[in-house]
C-alpha cells in the first residue's frame, strides 16, 4: 500500500536565497491512517520579514533557540525518502527541501509526487479558490492554525484523502481519457487512475447519472418541457398576498422586512410590462429592487406565457438572481420557474471539438494537459457547459477557443450534436419564463445582423447606468495588437502538415498550407511594424502634455478629414496588412475546397471539424479586414476614433478605439421603437431629482414614459457623515503639494478607522504617485496598502486581499467607483480624492463638448456635470450596504462647497450631515463619531 509523506514548509520568502523557518510532516497510508507526525522550527540564519511574521505569527525570537536544518536533516531525510511526497504546491516545498539537502551534502530526492493544488484544480473544477485555507473552509475541514507547517500538513492530508475518494467516483471512461494527459502533469497519478479504472471495468455496478457523448461521459440533464401559462389570481390580489400574507415573502425570504419602496416598484414594473410602456425607475440602496422587478416580470411571464428578458452588467448580480432570489420566489407561483442564464457561443463547450482535441494529446504542454483534465472532470458535473464555471490555467483560455461552440459554423453541418451545450441553452431559452443575460450580449444583439439572443418583447435592464458605455463599445470598434497577434498565432495549427497526417492529400494542398503559413508570418510582421510605427509616433507627439486614460495609457485622438503624415502612413501600413489578410483568405479558400472534396469521399468525422475551424478563421480575417478598413478609411463626424499606448509597455502595445458620438438615435431605433416595454433601473439614474440627462443620453423621448425615484430606506442622516477639508492646496498651482496633503490625510484617517478605507481616484497617475508616497510613510506592519493597477490581481482579487487583512487601505480608480460591495465593518471610510468629472481632454468627451458648443448648448451643465453627479452617487453608494453600516465620506475637493454647481452633487444624495472644516478638526470629529 502506498505511503504518503505530506510536507509543508514556512520560509522567509519565495526567492532562492530565502530559508526554511518551520517544517511539518505527516506520514500517512492511502486509507488515511496516520503513521507519524513531525514538526520543528528551524533557525534560518537571516531575518524574518514583517510580512512573513504577520502571515505565520513566527517572530525572530521564536527561532533563536531552534535547530539549524543540518541538525534535523537526517531524521527528515529518512522519514520521507521511501514515500510519495505530497504538498500543496509541490514545486515550492520540494524545491526548498532539495535546496537544503544539497546544501548539507545529501542527494536531492526524486520520489514520485502529488501536488494537491493541481489535483484540487482537476477534481474540484468549480471551486472559486485553490488556496489551502479557503479550500479547507469550503470542504468543512477544520484548520486551527493556518500558515503553521504542521497544521497545514494535516489539512493537506485531509484534502489528499478527500480528493482520492473523489477520483474513485469518476466514470470509467473519464479515467480512461485522463490517462491520455496524465504524463504531462506534475502529479504522478497513473497508478491510482489505473487501479480505479480497472476496478470499475470489472465491477457489476452500473454507472448512472452520465451520458456518453462523443465517447465522453457528460452529466445527464433533463430537457425542458413546455409549461402552460399558470392560473394566477389578478395581479393586485396576488401582490397583496406576496407582500402581506404570512405564506408570502415572509415565509420564502429569511429575515424579510417589508419595504414600501419595494412594493411600489413591483407595481410600477408590472404596469409598464402590462401596458407596453417604457420606464425609468431609480431605486435607492436597500430598496430590494431585484426582488421587486422579479416578482412583476415572473408574474407577467407565467400568467401570459411570454418570456421576459433581464439584463445586468455584473456576473455577481446574475448569480444572485439565479442562485438566491429566483429559487426563493418560486414558492409564490403554482409551478416551477424556468430562469435561464444565456451567453454567447464562445462560453459553451463543443463536445465534438473537445473530443477531437483529446485524440491529439501527444504534443500537449503542461497547461493544455491540465486544462483537458479539468474539463473532463467538469463535464461529469456541469449542467450548462459554460466556461465561467471553472478557472482555467493561463494558456487554457487559448485552448478553450479551439473547443468552444464558436468554432462550429453554419457552413458545415457536423450533424453530431456538436454544440450540445449551446443547443441545449437555446432549447432551454425557448421555454424560459425569464431569460437572464449581460449588457454586452444584449447590446451585441441590437447591432448584429444575425440574432444573438432568442426573441423577446419585454426587457428589464438592471444596472442601467452602464447601458450607454457598453452600447458605445459595441456600436464602435475595439482592437488591440496583442489580441490580433494571438488570433493570427492560433491560425498556425491549421497549416501544420502533422494536423493532416491521417489523410492523403495531393502535394498542392501542403504547398497551399505552407504558403498560408508564410502569409501569416508576413502578416504578423506587418502588424508588428504598423504597431511599432503607431507606438513611436504617439510617444513622440506632445511629449510634455500627454492625455492619459483612466488606466494610465497615453491617448491620441484621430482627427477626421485630416490627412496628417502620421495618419496617411498608418493607413498605408494597415492596407498592406489587410492585403495580406485577403491573400490568406484566398489560400484558406483553396485548402477548404480540397478538404471538402476529401470529406465527401470518406466517412470521416475529423475532417469536417477541421473545415469548421478553417471557416472560423476565414470569417475572422474578413471581420478584422472590415474593422481596420473602417477604422483608417471611413471619415464620419458621427464617430470618435482614438489610439492608446502603454507608455511604459512593450513598444508595440497599441489599442484602437472608435465610438459613436451619440448612441441615443441608435438605441431609439434598435431598442425603444422595436420592443413593447423596456424598464431601466439602477440606484443612480437621476441628477438633482430629474431624469432629463439619462433620457437624452439613451434616446428615451416617448411621451408616455413612466418615471419614478424611490428613496433608500436607510437612515443616512444617522449612518453617514460627509466631511470636506477646507485647507487643501490648490491642485492646479501645486499638484505635488496636493498629493502630499492627500497622502497625509489618508494616513491620519487610517489611524482613526484602523484602515478599512477605500480611496477613489479619478486619475490613475495621481493614484500611482499617492501609492508611492504612502509606501514611504507607512510601516507595512501597521497597514497593508493595495492599489488598482499597481498591486497585482483583478478587481475582485484586490477586494478579497483588502478584506482579508485587519488594517488595510485600498486605492481604486474607474471600476472601483461602482459595483464593489464591501459591507459591514470591513469599510468605515470612503475617501473621494476629486469630484469625478471626466477629464475634458478624453477623446469622446472633448468632441462632444465641441459639438454642443457649436450648437449653442452648455456642455458642462448638460453633459459633464450630470455625468459626474451619477458617478459621485455611485461612489457614495459604496459605503452603506446595509441598515447597520456606519461610515464617513471624506471628499478632498473644495469645489463641492465653493463652486456654484456643488449643491447639485449634494442634492443628488440622501440628506446627511456635511462638515466643512480643517483636516485636523475633521479627523478629531471623525474619531469622536466613529
Amino acid at each position: 500500500m502506498t505511503t504518503f509523506a505530506i510536507v509543508d514548509l514556512e520560509t522567509t520568502g519565495n526567492a532562492k536565497e530565502d530559508r526554511i523557518i518551520e517544517i511539518g510532516i505527516v506520514i500517512t497510508k492511502e486509507t488515511g491512517s496516520v503513521i507519524k507526525e513531525f514538526s520543528s522550527l528551524i533557525y534560518p540564519d537571516r531575518g524574518i520579514p514583517p510580512f512573513i511574521t504577520s502571515l505565520t505569527g513566527i517572530e525572530e525570537e521564536d527561532v533563536l533557540d531552534a535547530p539549524f536544518f543540518s541538525e534535523i536533516i537526517d531524521e527528515v531525510y529518512h522519514l520521507i525518502k521511501d514515500s510519495y511526497i505530497v504538498a500543496h504546491n509541490i514545486e515550492f516545498d520540494l524545491g526548498f527541501l532539495n535546496g537544503e539537502f544539497k546544501r548539507c551534502g545529501y542527494e536531492p530526492l526524486h520520489n514520485p509526487v502529488i501536488d494537491t493544488v493541481e489535483l484540487a484544480r482537476i477534481l474540484i473544477p468549480t471551486s472559486p479558490t485553490f488556496k489551502l485555507g479557503q479550500l479547507a473552509d469550503l470542504l468543512g475541514m477544520g484548520h486551527d492554525r493556518p500558515h503553521r507547517a504542521l497544521s497545514d500538513a494535516q489539512v493537506t492530508r485531509d484534502l489528499l484523502i478527500y480528493l482520492l475518494k473523489r477520483m474513485s467516483r469518476l466514470p470509467e471512461r473519464t479515467l480512461f481519457h485522463l490517462l491520455k494527459v496524465e504524463d504531462k502533469l506534475k502529479s504522478e497519478l497513473r497508478p491510482f487512475i489505473t487501479k480505479i479504472r480497472d476496478d470499475k471495468r470489472y465491477s457489476l455496478e452500473k454507472e448512472e447519472g452520465y451520458t456518453l457523448i462523443q465517447g465522453i461521459p457528460v452529466k445527464k440533464s433533463s430537457q425542458p418541457q413546455a409549461e402552460n401559462s399558470s392560473q394566477l389570481p389578478p395581479f393586485s390580489e396576488w401582490v397583496e398576498e406576496a407582500y402581506e400574507d404570512k405564506e408570502g415573502m415572509k415565509k420564502v425570504i429569511k429575515h424579510y422586512e417589508s419595504r414600501t419602496g419595494q412594493r411600489d416598484m413591483t407595481e410600477l414594473v408590472y404596469e409598464s410590462l402590462e401596458k407596453s410602456k417604457h420606464a425609468l425607475i431609480e431605486a435607492g440602496a436597500g430598496t430590494g429592487k431585484s426582488i421587486a422587478y422579479l416578482l412583476s416580470s415572473l408574474y407577467y411571464a407565467v400568467r401570459n406565457g411570454q418570456r421576459v428578458l433581464v439584463t445586468t452588467h455584473t456576473t455577481s448580480l446574475q448569480q444572485q438572481l439565479l442562485e438566491e432570489e429566483i429559487p426563493s420566489l418560486e414558492h409564490l407561483f403554482k409551478r416551477p420557474i424556468r430562469a435561464v442564464l444565456y451567453k454567447g457561443r464562445s462560453h459553451y463547450i463543443s463536445l465534438i471539438h473537445f473530443s477531437y482535441e483529446l485524440e491529439q494529446s501527444r504534443q500537449d504542454n503542461y497547461d493544455i494537459a491540465l486544462t483537458k483534465a479539468i474539463i473532463l472532470v467538469w463535464l461529469t458535473e456541469t449542467a450548462t457547459g459554460d466556461v465561467d464555471e471553472i478557472q482555467l490555467p493561463s494558456n487554457g483560455r487559448q485552448f478553450w477557443h479551439k473547443v468552444s461552440a464558436e468554432q462550429s459554423t453554419k457552413t458545415v453541418d457536423l450533424d453530431l450534436g456538436e454544440d450540445s451545450f449551446y443547443q441545449w441553452a437555446q432549447e432551454k431559452a425557448s421555454h424560459a419564463d425569464l431569460l437572464i443575460t449581460n449588457h454586452a450580449l444584449f447590446c451585441m444583439d441590437l447591432v448584429s445582423e444575425e440574432p444573438r439572443l432568442p426573441a423577446y418583447d419585454r426587457a428589464i435592464i438592471d444596472e442601467a447606468h452602464h447601458l450607454e458605455p457598453v452600447a458605445s463599445r459595441y456600436f464602435g470598434i475595439r482592437m488591440n495588437y496583442k489580441e490580433l497577434q494571438r488570433q493570427l498565432s492560433q491560425f498556425s495549427d491549421m497549416f501544420k502538415k502533422s494536423t493532416y497526417r491521417q489523410w492523403v492529400f495531393r502535394e498542392s494542398f501542403y504547398k497551399e498550407a505552407k504558403k498560408c503559413q508564410a502569409t501569416v508570418d508576413e502578416a504578423k510582421e506587418e502588424l508588428n511594424q504598423l504597431s511599432k510605427y503607431i507606438f513611436q509616433s504617439i510617444k513622440r507627439e506632445n511629449k510634455g502634455d500627454r492625455k492619459k486614460s483612466d488606466v494610465g495609457r497615453i491617448q491620441y485622438a484621430l482627427k477626421m478629414g485630416e490627412s496628417s503624415g502620421f495618419q496617411s502612413t498608418a493607413r498605408e501600413m494597415s492596407l498592406r496588412f489587410t492585403a495580406l489578410l485577403f491573400k490568406l483568405i484566398t489560400g484558406m479558400d483553396h485548402m477548404r475546397e480540397q478538404m471538402r472534396l476529401a470529406a465527401s469521399m470518406a466517412e470521416d468525422h475529423s475532417l469536417p471539424i477541421l473545415i469548421t475551424r478553417l471557416d472560423r478563421q476565414i470569417e475572422l480575417c474578413h471581420q478584422i479586414r472590415k474593422q481596420l478598413t473602417d477604422y483608417f478609411d471611413s471619415d464620419t463626424e458621427e464617430l470618435v476614433k482614438w489610439i492608446e499606448i502603454e507608455g511604459e509597455g512593450a513598444n508595440n502595445s497599441i489599442y484602437l478605439f472608435s465610438e459613436p458620438l451619440n448612441i441615443a438615435d441608435l438605441l431609439r431605433e434598435e431598442l425603444f421603437h422595436k420592443k413593447e416595454s423596456v424598464v431601466l433601473t439602477s440606484a443612480t439614474l437621476s441628477t438633482d431629482g430629474s431624469f432629463s440627462y439619462m433620457k437624452e443620453l439613451l434616446g428615451m423621448d416617448q411621451e408616455d414614459l413612466m418615471e419614478s425615484i424611490i428613496p433608500s430606506p436607510y437612515s443616512y442622516n444617522r449612518q453617514v457623515q460627509v466631511m470636506v477639508p477646507n485647507d487643501f492646496p490648490d491642485i492646479k498651482r501645486n499638484p505635488e503639494e496636493y498629493i502630499d496633503a492627500i497622502s497625509e490625510a489618508i494616513y491620519s484617517i487610517a489611524e482613526v478607522t484602523k484602515g478599512r478605507m477605500l480611496v477613489l481616484f479619478t486619475s490613475y497617475d495621481m493614484l500611482r504617485k499617492t501609492y508611492s508616497l504612502l509606501k514611504e510613510i507607512i510601516d507595512p506592519e501597521e497597514f497593508m496598502i493595495f492599489a488598482q493597477g499597481v498591486s497585482s490581481g483583478s478587481r475582485d482579487r484586490l477586494k478579497k486581499n483588502f478584506q482579508s487583512f485587519e488594517q488595510s487601505i485600498l486605492l481604486g480608480t474607474s471600476s472601483f467607483w461602482e459595483g464593489v460591495d464591501i459591507p459591514g465593518e470591513d469599510l468605515s471610510c470612503l475617501v473621494m480624492v476629486r469630484l469625478p468629472f471626466q477629464p475634458p481632454d478624453q477623446p469622446v468627451q472633448s468632441k462632444r463638448d465641441v459639438q454642443m458648443k457649436e450648437s449653442g448648448r452648455n456642455s458642462f451643465m448638460e453633459r459633464s456635470l450630470p455625468q459626474a453627479i451619477i458617478r459621485f452617487k455611485q461612489g457614495f453608494g459604496r459605503l452603506i450596504r446595509s441598515s447597520t453600516d456606519r461610515g464617513v465620506v471624506f471628499i478632498c475637493d473644495q469645489r463641492l462647497m465653493e463652486a456654484r454647481y456643488g449643491k447639485y452633487f449634494l442634492n443628488s444624495i440622501p440628506e446627511v450631515p456635511v462638515s466643512y472644516r480643517s483636516t485636523r478638526e475633521l479627523i478629531n470629529q471623525m474619531e469622536q463619531w466613529l
